[in-house]
């Protein structure tokens, strides 16, 4: 469509029609226009999967690696064909735009979000962001870039101040923004929750007005993160053109008074309008499409794709005595809580219906068909109670009352339960309630743990007696979002053999101000929580042993920021204990962000998978026997402990500021300013080969050119790393590239370096260096030859 023909549509509209284009309808949706022909638009969460519009139990998808996992391949080819692919599986939602990409830095290594974005390095952060949009919107479908800015703390992130000066500002945070909308033409920039330097990001004209459509020239839509609009006025002033989600608080209504009155320009609204037009146009909106129809394509080539970016994004952090690839083991155990289960995303915003999810466990043993392999739990993890699974009813009533014929009745797979906009047709989102029943047989006597937790009030019964209650007692925790209570747990005796009567009474009015409504409940015998004598008597007996554990989604989520380093309680010693009877342990792990080893140098490897999608077992299995390298290298420092990162993490009170008190100086570039030594570095990843840098010298156009030889038996992946020695002593990454290394062959890498790695800001951009000393190796840490070029 031409801008002369939305001009067109807009002077058809009126100025209540344009407005309405200003706010979603639904959760996922914005409104159509059927007088005039003009189509809803919808988006979907998220990077590691097109999630459709129900948050729980909606229509299958493939479930990719995390985005930081993703960045660990420091692959920018693969991550744009991760985006081409990613694309499709958009379409299959029947949505226009994935909230994606992530790019706030990982300044804080405890943030529960920075799975979910890409790492605390601004120029791999950009070309990961740049790869994965342009392979998106090379198939039609419009990319999000996300959250505009300062967004390094979930603790409290709705109500924080983050005091960023500008210096820190323009070199560190926002140049993954920048090269997304100069570089890849994002379609979408979604405000953060948080205040900068006092000013709303959603209506902060230096922010939207002045940098993003002023400096870089964005013409597309900017978008507020879900309930983050806070003004009418301000922040339609300041160019937001689109409240999220609907119906909108901030607009509609008050929108066309504050025109009608003249405290805000009509053409303000009408520019805001037409951007939302001109992108439906670009997108293919229809307004004949049923964006309903969501489908679930299970597709050979994803999963293909999905297997060989998890195990490529697998960081080898250890590996004593040349432990992995493992040599045709016989027996083999495996040990731990993410053993049996797929421990595939985070927790929040990413949780997605998956086609399907190979555990560690099911992929080793389709991979070793012949071997005896043997499990054991050893100790269990869990944040919460586990959900009890099986045949669940739940009849849902409008309004409070649970007495007479249900609204709707549902059957579902387990007790949890959460819901974002419309629950269905029949129920009244803003007042509903909600009886959950199911039965359980006790497999064996004695205590059982239980245990209840909601976004709303809620009260578990066995066989009619009241056990636990988020009702009367009912108050804010840090579950779902900030938004649910801590979790209610109990004990209580069952008899093996005994059928009991399991009953949750539930009610939306939390008055809590937000859409998102949740419920849970579960039960667990004691007993159920790991035998570590059992399994080290299994790993005694084994060749090898390969312990899975990490965090999940209950530990590392969306809105809240973790407490320390440590792994959950318990893991440390059963590591430990395992390890003392068999030296050939591999420890892998999964979470999105760095943990605590006081283990690391005495178990035979550790493997850092991050949360790896669908094809978990699979990518680990062919990680362990050597099928796939694990070529992925650390995206941030992983640093040593807690007392390293203190200045980093600290927990504002509501309505606090969070100051960047340490400037350009984070991740790696902060330990170096500091002295620390971490436990590993950023950019380390060890891989299968054996490496030689040969040589490097400087070509035409700030270009280097690095010679390779690999003295290893089997072909690698080597990810040559550039940085900048500054004067200041840290070391700036300003290029890499991911080669492939024949067995016994020489071959040179040619790295580009961006004429922007070498620019300051001193109240504007200026290029103060005439040399530059170059450090040329395999991590921040690990350099391996110098160079020094002068810049003209």
């Amino acid at each position: 469509m031409t801008r002369d023909v939305t001009e067109t549509l807009l002077d058809q509209m009126t100025l209540e029609e344009q407005v309405s284009l200003l706010a979603g309808e639904t959760y996922w949706r914005t409104p159509e226009i059927a007088r005039i022909g003009l189509p809803a638009i919808k988006v979907t969460d998220g990077t590691n999967g097109a999630r459709g519009e129900a948050f729980s139990n909606g229509a299958r998808t493939a479930a990719y690696p995390a985005e930081v996992a993703l960045a660990a391949t420091w692959n920018v080819d693969l991550v744009h064909e991760i985006g081409v692919d990613l694309a499709a599986e958009v379409r299959a939602k029947k949505a226009h735009i994935i909230l994606a990409p992530a790019v706030n830095m990982h300044r804080n290594p405890l943030n529960g979000r920075n799975f979910e974005n890409f790492s605390e390095d601004p120029h791999l952060a950009a070309r990961m962001a740049v790869a994965f949009i342009k392979g998106v919107q090379s198939q039609g479908v419009g990319a999000t870039i996300k959250h505009f800015v300062g967004n390094e703390c979930e603790h409290e992130r709705r109500s924080i101040n983050s005091a960023i000066d500008e210096k820190t500002l323009r070199e560190v945070y926002l140049p993954p923004f920048e090269a997304a909308v100069r570089e890849a033409r994002v379609t979408c920039v979604m405000t953060s929750y948080n205040w900068l330097n006092g000013v709303h990001t959603s209506e902060n004209q230096w922010l939207i007005g002045d940098v993003l459509r002023g400096e870089w020239g964005f013409d597309g839509i900017v978008m507020s993160d879900w309930l983050g609009t806070h003004s009418t006025e301000a922040a339609i002033e300041a160019g937001l053109d689109l409240e999220m989600p609907g119906p909108g608080k901030h607009r509609g209504e008050k929108l066309v008074a504050a025109v009608r009155e003249g405290r805000v320009d009509a053409q303000k609204v009408r520019a805001s309008a037409g951007r939302i037009i001109d992108m439906g146009q670009r997108l293919g909106t229809d307004i004949a499409d049923d964006l309903s129809d969501e489908t679930a394509i299970d597709r050979p080539a994803t999963r293909a794709l999905l297997r060989k970016a998890a195990a490529e994004s697998t960081v080898l952090l250890t590996n004593r005595g040349g432990l992995l690839p493992l040599a045709a083991p016989q027996r083999i155990a495996v040990i731990g809580p993410n053993a049996a289960v797929a421990v595939i995303h985070g927790g929040g915003s990413a949780q997605i219906n998956a086609h399907y999810a190979v555990t560690p466990l099911d992929g080793l043993r389709a991979a070793l068909p012949d071997a005896q392999v043997d499990y054991a739990l050893g100790a269990a993890a869990e944040r919460f109670v586990p959900a009890i699974t099986g045949a669940v009813t739940i009849a849902l009533f409008n309004g409070e009352s649970r007495d007479g014929a249900p609204a709707l009745v549902q059957q579902a797979p387990d007790t949890a339960f959460a819901w974002f906009g419309a629950v269905a047709p029949e129920v009244d989102h803003s007042a509903f309630a909600a009886r959950i029943t199911c039965t359980l047989t006790a497999t064996q006597s004695g205590p059982h743990e239980i245990g209840l937790m909601s976004a709303g009030l809620s009260k578990l019964y066995i066989d009619d007696v009241e056990v636990l209650d988020a009702w009367e007692t009912w108050q804010k925790g840090e579950s779902y979002f900030g938004h649910g209570s801590d979790e209610r747990r109990g004990v209580i005796d069952l008899v093996a053999g005994q059928t009991y009567a399991i009953r949750c009474e539930y009610f939306c009015g939390d008055g809590i101000a937000t859409s998102l409504k949740a419920v849970r409940f579960g039960l667990r015998a004691v007993s159920q929580k790991g035998d570590l004598d059992a399994a080290c008597r299994i790993a005694a007996a084994a060749d090898a042993v390969v312990i899975v554990t990490g965090l999940s989604p209950e530990w590392e989520t969306e809105s809240e920021d973790r407490r320390s380093l440590s792994l959950p309680p318990g893991q440390d010693a059963m590591i430990a204990a395992i390890a003392a009877v068999n030296p050939r342990t591999v420890v892998v792990l999964q979470a999105g962000a760095p943990l605590a080893m006081p283990w690391a140098h005495n178990v035979g490897a550790v493997l850092q998978q991050w949360y790896p999608g669908q094809e978990c077992g699979n990518a680990l299995a062919d990680v362990l026997l050597g099928i796939q390298e694990p070529s992925g290298r650390l995206p941030q420092v992983f640093p040593a402990s807690d007392d390293q990162i203190t200045a980093v993490t600290e927990r504002p009170a509501r309505g606090g500021t969070v100051t960047y008190a340490e400037g350009v100086a984070i991740g790696q570039r902060r330990f170096d300013a500091l002295g620390l030594k971490p436990l590993f570095p950023f950019g380390h990843g060890l891989g299968f080969g054996q490496v030689e840098y040969l040589d490097a010298q400087a070509l035409d156009g700030l270009c280097v050119q690095v010679r390779l030889a690999n003295h290893a038996e089997r072909a690698t992946q080597e990810v040559v790393q550039i940085y900048h020695n500054l004067p200041n002593g840290q070391r700036k990454l300003l290029a890499f590239a991911k080669v492939v290394v024949p067995a016994g062959a020489e071959v040179s890498a040619t790295l580009k370096i961006m004429p922007e790695g070498f620019r300051v800001w001193d109240g504007g951009w200026t290029y103060p260096y005439r040399t530059a000393d170059l450090a040329i190796g395999r991590s921040g840490a690990d350099i391996r030859l110098m160079l020094a070029i002068t810049l003209e």
